[in-house]
């Protein structure tokens, strides 16, 4: 049997609302935040993801809590739908804001998790850019089809991974590389419940450590994918469920559409119990879901993060159960299978408004970086939906922070006050880093008070994150301030008459100036320190080249008296500055403490006479240490990924291209001639090759033996599924016997364009066969009838057009076009949605 292939393009046509027939978001101000010290300049994000989860079906009419939350509390987007119905490739381009043209994982099965996926497009996704700029990720769940468990996607500092596919009991999961198996025990191993308490855990033990750390988290649920093993509790909920009953159930042969929906006739009794027992357990499974949902929003609340959190709530594709004589599956290009729910709930965002726009599964990852206020890689084909909620990027204060209520008794003012302007600037993205965007020249901190700082960046960036904080600490003046430490030891600050005098010393053009204390106009250039009677010149700015290096110290002999003057100067300093001690091959570590040759550490004196310079220096040092290990973390991946792609050795001794020497084959010759990255690209293409080749043969054994045991229930050509009593092993059980039914083919393959504007709601369709179908949505919702011989044959050419350059697409620039002129659209030509990519683009097996 040859291995089989599917394949759904569908490109999205819709054209901007000119009529607002639904409530839009308005931009309403920020509600008031619960804890002050625990504002975050950027928002979390949590991405919640169902597997399987239909809208056409009814399957969000039982969740009541989640749409309470998420429904009411947020807003609906009622046309969203995703690019290629199958798990691996839909979920692949959520992660990478790619179609599949683009990412090629084509099947749940081929590619899937493979090692060009790991190599070339894992390490694009949204949690690799959140990641890199200090957002704490964790991922929850299932992950991809084929993912083995044997290494950690990058971008995720908490990892608990899915082993293979959806399973509620029996399964492996990886723990941050770890793999743990678990059992049957409700208590301890149901999937939904322990990724839901793993993902709470989490969040407050983040938000302990890191109070002022944005986290993203992705809780990926494995219900209500098979085998519907609900938890104990609902297992008699919905015993005549009957939502999967639309219009096209069972509605069947079909002469009108493509061959397999052709060759299926009407349903069996059999099959028809059968869709109502998988519909009753579907829905069961998604009350855990439901409940999960109600614990996740409780601890948001009771964190006081809820205002400060994005929600976003989907499924990787939808479901059929009996549509048009289909028992059960995905994988087709109808509205039940493309359609999913989405919804996302945040600041800023309207209480049950209502989106009419298309939205698409590859829209989720340039949606996530907006929020985290990154901009959109242009190789991502999607484009983030916030304009559709008018909101603004996080560096307006519109976005993240609402702001303060100007009090009535005092006078109104055009200007707001300098902590106000402060803390709207810092709400830019571009001043959050630290120094690390290029042509950054201002940085934003936060003090151990809690109030925002701006500082201008002067060094580079590895510099500056090592002694950031050094200013703010100087400023603050410890030693004075605390009530009650000993606030002794403070004749190292000069009075007015010594300041004064010191100035007139610093006017004086023939003696070399120093920096004094009370000047923060840049930072100490040099230092003198006195050891065992001698005197010691250290370099800072030669020690900031060369971080945590050796010290390199010059001894300085004073052989002439006329010196006396500077040498009372450099005293001045050695008191009034860092009282740091160095000596020859001494080791700086941070800006206030060396590590001696002796093993033995010295820091600045305030660090051992203030407490709070103490512990805002520690907290320096925790931060700094945090930053070493992700960064060791990243340097470890890059390590294997290099290990993995390395190039072969030129080997100069190899007989060239033009030898024309006999023995030596052309293809030998060809491979010497390549450059040695072109040579490990051809060794990747062959390995895949050779996978391929594997796994066709793997496919051929096996229909062989089904042959030989008489295994009725395999077809060429078709892809079925056989169904028996022991297939279930929660309540409630099916015992009906064993049955057979086939719900796809294995030629497949099409490309469909979508559209939903004002005046047009239709799905156009050409199969790899050259079928083609048409449906009409205003007059056919359910897609009964296909009325392609009623549409003219130049809109046909159009659509086709269309759909051939948005099948080759890369980029959401080309990826998103403005049409030159539809037919189909209004008398005008119709155009785009302003926000919207046009491409949906799949391939399924």
């Amino acid at each position: 049997m040859k291995p089989s292939w599917f394949a759904l393009m569908l490109a999205v046509l819709s054209t901007e609302m000119l009529t607002s027939h639904c409530s839009t978001i308005k931009s309403p101000r920020f509600r008031g935040r619960v804890q002050q010290e625990r504002k975050n300049i950027r928002p979390n994000i949590i991405l919640v993801l169902t597997d399987d989860q239909d809208v056409e079906l009814g399957s969000l009419q039982v969740m009541n809590k989640t749409r309470r939350i998420m429904e009411n509390g947020g807003a609906s987007f009622i046309n969203a739908f995703v690019t290629t119905p199958m798990c691996c490739p839909s979920r692949s381009s959520m992660l990478t804001g790619k179609y599949v043209h683009n990412h090629n994982i084509y099947t749940n099965n081929e590619n899937c998790s493979s090692p060009s996926w790991q190599a070339t497009h894992e390490p694009r996704t949204f949690a690799v850019y959140l990641n890199n700029t200090g957002y704490r990720t964790a991922f929850f769940g299932k992950y991809l089809n084929e993912y083995n468990g044997s290494y950690i996607p990058p971008g995720w500092r908490e990892w608990v991974g899915l082993v293979k596919n959806s399973r509620f009991y029996n399964y492996t999961i990886s723990r941050n590389g770890n793999k743990e198996k678990h059992g049957f025990d409700y208590a301890k191993d149901y999937f939904t419940d322990l990724i839901t308490n793993e993902s709470i855990n989490y969040f407050r033990m983040s938000k302990r450590i890191y109070p002022h750390r944005p986290i993203m988290m992705v809780i990926s649920h494995a219900a209500p994918h098979g085998p519907e093993d609900s938890a104990p509790q609902f297992s008699e909920l919905y015993p005549n469920a009957s939502q999967h009953i639309t219009p096209s159930y069972n509605y069947a042969p079909n002469m009108d559409k493509h061959w397999i929906m052709q060759y299926t006739g009407p349903m069996l009794p059999i099959h028809m119990e059968f869709t109502n027992v998988l519909q009753r357990k579907r829905l069961q499974t998604l009350m855990s879901v439901d409940d999960s949902m109600e614990r996740l929003h409780q601890m948001l609340a009771e964190m006081g993060e809820l205002e400060n959190t994005y929600i976003i709530y989907t499924a990787d594709h939808g479901y059929h159960i009996g549509q048009f004589g289909l028992v059960k599956g995905k994988s087709m290009p109808y509205d039940f299978d493309i359609r999913v729910p989405f919804f996302i709930r945040g600041p800023s965002v309207e209480p049950g408004s209502v989106v009419p726009q298309i939205v698409l599964n590859i829209d989720l990852a340039p949606t996530i970086l907006d929020i985290a206020g990154l901009d959109t890689p242009p190789d991502m084909d999607g484009k983030s939906v916030l304009k559709l909620l008018d909101l603004e990027r996080p560096g307006n204060s519109k976005f993240l922070r609402k702001k303060e209520e100007p009090n009535k008794n005092t006078q109104q003012s055009n200007q707001l006050p300098k902590y106000e302007r402060v803390k709207e600037l810092c709400q830019q993205a571009r001043y959050q880093t630290a120094c690390e965007q290029p042509g950054q020249k201002w940085q934003c901190t936060e003090d151990a008070s809690g109030k925002l700082r701006i500082h201008k960046c002067k060094v580079s960036s590895d510099i500056l994150a090592i002694r950031k904080r050094t200013r703010s600490l100087h400023s603050r003046g410890y030693g004075g301030k605390d009530k009650h430490c000993n606030c002794g030891d403070t004749d190292y600050r000069n009075s007015r008459a010594q300041r004064k005098n010191q100035r007139q010393f610093l006017r004086n053009p023939n003696v070399q100036k120093y920096k004094p204390r009370f000047v923060h106009t840049r930072q100490t250039r040099s230092l003198s320190v006195e050891f065992e009677g001698e005197i010691y010149d250290i370099n800072l700015e030669e020690e900031e080249l060369q971080v945590l290096k050796t010290r390199s110290i010059t001894k300085r002999h004073n052989e002439e008296e006329g010196e006396e003057t500077a040498r009372a100067a450099r005293d001045t300093m050695v008191a009034d500055g860092a009282d740091a001690l160095g000596q020859p091959s001494s080791v700086r570590v941070t800006h206030k403490c060396f590590i001696l040759p002796n093993d033995t550490i010295h820091c600045e004196r305030e660090l051992y006479q203030s407490a709070r310079a103490w512990k805002d220096h520690k907290a320096y040092i925790d931060k700094e240490i945090e930053a070493l290990q992700d960064k060791i973390k990243n340097l470890r991946e890059v390590r294997g990924h290099l290990k993995r792609r390395k190039p072969d050795e030129c080997d100069c001794s190899k007989q060239s291209y033009y030898n024309k020497e006999k023995g030596v084959k052309a293809q030998d010759k060809l491979k010497s001639h390549l450059h040695p990255f072109k040579e490990a690209a051809q060794e990747v293409d062959g390995k895949l090759q050779l996978f391929k080749e594997n796994r066709r043969r793997k496919k051929e054994r096996k229909g062989k033996r089904r042959q030989k045991k008489g295994d009725e229930c395999s077809l060429p050509g078709l892809t079925c599924f056989t169904h028996d009593n022991n297939h279930w092993q929660t309540a409630p059980f099916w015992n009906l016997g064993s049955f057979c039914a086939c719900t796809s083919s294995n030629n497949n393959t099409y490309w469909c364009l979508r559209t939903v504007n004002d005046t047009h709601n239709f799905l156009f369709c050409e199969f790899a066969t050259g079928f083609l179908e048409y449906f009409d949505m205003n007059t056919d919702p359910y897609q009964l009838t296909n009325t392609v011989h009623t549409v003219e044959r130049g809109i046909l050419n159009q659509l086709h057009v269309q759909l051939m350059e948005l099948r080759s697409c890369q980029g959401y620039k080309q990826c998103n076009p403005r049409p030159k002129g539809l037919e189909t659209g209004n008398k005008d030509g119709g155009s785009y949605d302003p926000h919207r990519g046009q491409l949906w683009d799949g391939w399924e097996g």
